[in-house]
């Protein structure tokens, strides 16, 4: 059954195997998934043993995106947009915007079929990050609670119900000392907000551009690398401690111990063309997640930054979440409402795009 998870259904036609754009797509379910990777021949079997193995009263496919853009508008022109559409996502976490709200105004920066949150930073043109949610969050969460960064526009987080979802965007220590010592200020100061995370009662998912590549097998050059920024011997023993220590869970690898599996190449010496790249955007997880990850995929069947998005997929049954969640259905443990789990104090929201209204909160 394990199998049919990674089984990647890619330019299929009743008839045979033929290339199809990504709209004549099979609807998403738990095996036809719309991830545009490889060929598959034998549609028939393909879906007869999906029908055999997917039982009434599994719980339902949830699947994540994690994407850093490096400038929203140039990934939309690029066809980022088109591209969500036809992968069908529950929850779209965009890193490295790179603009301020009141510039996107074409309908393309507020997906049909969702809650579109910004979070941008106070310097026009850098970072920033975006949460897409089909389902209204009951808050969002806007900044972890350090001015320096949130001022960077590097944290935006939304409840569902029992689950949060975090875009976050981690600083690169790569233009010199001056941001490598900015970039271990935030581990620093983020390790604290991960632990209330991990003692909160809620499952997390944190995904975004961590701007770290843990082990050897994470990067292609890892000998040479060694001195530079995103490969520090303290970087990664930051990382080793939040998943030996902190009990956090990298989602990615739970599926994928294979090598060569990068998510970001240099725009120098045609690193994309031969694959010298690293590893650096994650979907970090809590423990009770582990056990629920189906999937994960790394896309680069096109290109719309020097980042490829992460895809991954969870059995999650979020009808428990709401205002209101039923624990009863719900694979996670209770958690109190969002008013009474606000740390800060409560702002009107004028950050959202059209169709959304969710609390706020500002740490």
């Amino acid at each position: 059954m394990q199998l049919l998870y990674y089984y990647r259904l890619i330019n299929v036609q009743r008839r045979g195997e033929y290339d199809i754009p990504c709209a004549d797509l099979p609807p998403r379910t738990r095996c036809f998934r719309s991830v545009l990777t490889t060929k598959v021949a034998d549609v028939a079997g393909f879906r007869h043993a999906c029908e055999i193995h997917h039982t009434p009263g599994e719980q339902d496919l949830f699947r994540v995106i994690s994407a850093n853009v490096n400038g929203i508008r140039a990934a939309a022109r690029k066809g980022f947009f088109e591209w969500l559409a036809s992968v069908e996502p529950d929850v779209v976490c965009v890193q490295e915007t790179k603009a301020q709200q009141h510039q996107l105004t074409d309908k393309c920066f507020a997906p049909e079929g969702y809650h579109c949150y910004y979070e941008d930073a106070v310097r026009k043109g850098y970072s920033g990050v975006a949460i897409y949610s089909r389902r209204e969050p009951d808050a969002v969460v806007r900044g972890f609670g350090v001015a320096e960064f949130d001022d960077e526009g590097r944290y935006l987080e939304v409840r569902l119900g029992k689950l949060r979802v975090v875009s976050v965007y981690l600083p690169s220590g790569s233009a010199g000392e001056a941001r490598q010592a900015s970039k271990f200020r935030f581990l620093d100061a983020f390790v604290p907000h991960l632990d209330t995370l991990m003692r909160s009662r809620s499952e997390c998912i944190l995904c975004g551009d961590w701007n770290i590549a843990h082990r050897e097998i994470d990067l292609t050059n890892w000998r040479s690398n060694q001195k530079n920024s995103g490969f520090l011997p303290e970087e990664r023993r930051w990382l080793d401690a939040l998943f030996d220590g902190h009990r956090y869970i990298d989602g990615f690898r739970v599926v994928n111990q294979q090598p060569d599996q990068y998510t970001w190449w240099s725009n120098r010496g045609r690193a994309w063309d031969k694959n010298v790249g690293w590893r650096i955007d994650y979907q970090i997880v809590t423990p009770g997640l582990r056990d629920k990850i189906l999937s994960a995929d790394i896309y680069k069947a096109q290109r719309f930054s020097d980042h490829a998005p992460l895809i991954m997929d969870y059995g999650l049954d979020l009808a428990g979440a709401g205002s209101t969640p039923d624990a009863g259905h719900s694979p996670f443990p209770a958690v109190p409402s969002a008013l009474s789990i606000m740390p800060s104090r409560i702002m009107n929201q004028n950050s959202r795009m059209p169709g959304s209204a969710s609390t706020v909160v500002r740490r």
